[in-house]
């Protein structure tokens, strides 16, 4: 047993042994492998159009790993983005720093821009590049979720005001002048933003040796550049018309990426244009602001009416897969769930005025809650990701309307005749079933009553009920002119006028 128990001992050991060599062959051979697919493997060509956020970065992402796996030598980033969320960008920085494959960041076509979170991404690329007539810069952060009152010599979108009179920024700061303890508060909380975002921008022109003092004015100033006043700053190495000259602009330079040093030799490599699939092409569909308020209106109205309709199946599955949609996107988008929670509040209080009518003071409470909720949903100025004022008027006027519809529905049911119950039996017809003077029997919907008279009755006449008293009813002989004040509805017990 001892003797067995040594040699499994050692059988584990030398298997050990073994696969940490083969582990370290693999990853020399993997490095091999890279090399010599590099010597055929196209340049792969990614894009970013648009807004930045967490679907663009999981594109970018995924695309740079298959690239490292497929050995590409190059991968040309091209963007054309007005910028994009803080986290988005980070994690689209961290994959291009972290890549083995060189990244030439690339603003264009003609007419493109990296404005905001794209001037980070340029900076944190191998290559920089611009086509004609395109700029970049306006980095400064935007406030999440409101003014930013500390923003040096430029809006909250970071556009500069450098137009603007002396005396325009002075009222500006006069109409913006809060308490001093909320002032400075806010203030002290935008220096954060703005420093950390500056040490973020110098830290990726340090690195690729790159005009940091620029990429710091482009953070605290908001200032942008053209392509030729960039290529002259230092901010970019080439401007270059189009992906192919910038093979050709870059070919036999060398580059560190975090696998070594890279001699680029792509001058006469085919670009393949990588295009997202289709799970990117859906989240980035669904993360849109508007997209994900109007599957979240979609979801709860779907849930309301099949509550107030068991049974309907449609709404409550396209309600439950729209709410279900909404909310993963609102968990990576910045929310402000006070905004969310008003949404709901509104969107109860309306559905209330129809269970609670209260002319209209539950479905006005509901209606500035929905739109102050709308209004405060995306907690963000962020280029993109804001959610335009008119679907927010356009939901509000349709709630508006449906409020009305309610309004209006309960007040005809209040000048309705009651059907049911001791009231509805006032106005109905009967026949008296026999010959009687002052009391008698008659059949009132289909059952025999005890009923009472001011006039002699003969038999099968029409009658009318007048009053009711526990199961005796007063009646009177019925006129053509209350049969003509009468629907068809009230004639339903076979009553001939």
């Amino acid at each position: 047993m001892r003797l067995r128990a040594s040699h499994i001992g050692m059988a584990l050991c030398l298997l050990a042994l073994g696969l940490l060599a083969a582990g370290g062959v693999l990853a020399q051979n993997d490095g091999a492998y890279d090399a010599a697919k590099n010597e055929t493997t196209a340049v792969q060509e990614i894009a970013i159009d648009g807004a930045i956020g967490p679907a663009t970065s999981d594109y970018i992402r995924g695309a740079l790993t298959d690239a490292a796996a497929a050995g590409a030598p190059l991968v040309i980033l091209r963007l054309d983005t007005p910028g994009g969320l803080d986290g988005a960008m980070r994690e689209i920085v961290q994959a291009v720093l972290a890549s083995p494959v060189p990244v030439a960041a690339y603003v264009g076509p003609a007419g493109a821009r990296a404005a905001s979170a794209g001037t980070y991404i340029l900076y944190a690329s191998h290559v920089a590049a611009m086509a004609p007539a395109t700029n970049l810069g306006a980095a400064t952060p935007v406030s999440m979720g409101g003014d930013s009152p500390a923003a040096p010599e430029g809006d909250s979108d970071g556009e500069t005001r450098d137009g603007d009179s002396e005396a325009d920024r002075n009222d500006a700061d006069e109409e913006t002048t809060s308490p001093p303890e909320t002032a400075d508060n806010a203030t002290a909380k935008r220096r954060k933003v703005v420093n950390d975002a500056v040490a973020y921008i110098r830290s990726l022109a340090e690195r690729r040796d790159r005009n940091a003092d620029w990429a710091e004015r482009a953070v605290r100033e908001g200032v942008s550049l053209s392509a030729e006043a960039a290529l002259e700053a230092g901010v970019v190495e080439h401007v270059v018309p189009a992906s192919r000259a910038l093979l050709a602009a870059i070919d036999g330079t060398s580059v560190e990426t975090r696998s070594g040093t890279r001699r680029l030799a792509v001058a006469d490599r085919a670009i393949e244009v990588r295009e997202p699939g289709w799970r990117t092409r859906f989240l980035s569909i669904i993360t849109q602001p508007t997209v994900a308020y109007l599957l979240f209106m979609i979801g709860i109205y779907g849930l309301i009416l099949e509550a107030l309709n068991p049974g309907a199946t449609v709404p409550g599955v396209v309600g439950g897969i729209s709410l279900l949609c909404a909310l993963f996107a609102f968990q990576i988008l910045p929310v402000n769930y006070a905004g969310l929670a008003l949404i709901v509040l509104g969107i109860g209080l309306i559905v209330a005025e129809a269970f609670a009518p209260s002319f209209g003071m539950l479905g006005l409470g509901g209606m500035a809650a929905f739109v102050f909720g709308s209004i405060m949903l995306m907690d963000t100025d962020v280029p993109g990701y804001e959610i335009p004022l008119g679907l927010i008027g356009g939901l509000a006027t349709a709630s508006a309307l449906l409020l009305l519809l309610i309004v209006v529905m309960f007040m005809r049911s209040r000048r309705q005749r009651v059907h049911t119950g001791r009231e509805g039996l006032i106005g109905t017809r009967c026949v008296a079933l026999e010959d009687f003077d002052g009391e008698g029997r008659v059949r009132l919907q289909g059952e025999s009553w005890l009923a009472v008279c001011a006039t002699p009755v003969v038999r099968e006449q029409t009658l009318v009920v007048t009053a009711v008293d526990g199961l005796t009813v007063t009646v009177e002989p019925a006129t053509d002119r209350t049969f003509a004040n009468q629907s068809p509805v009230e004639n339903r017990h076979g009553v001939d006028p």
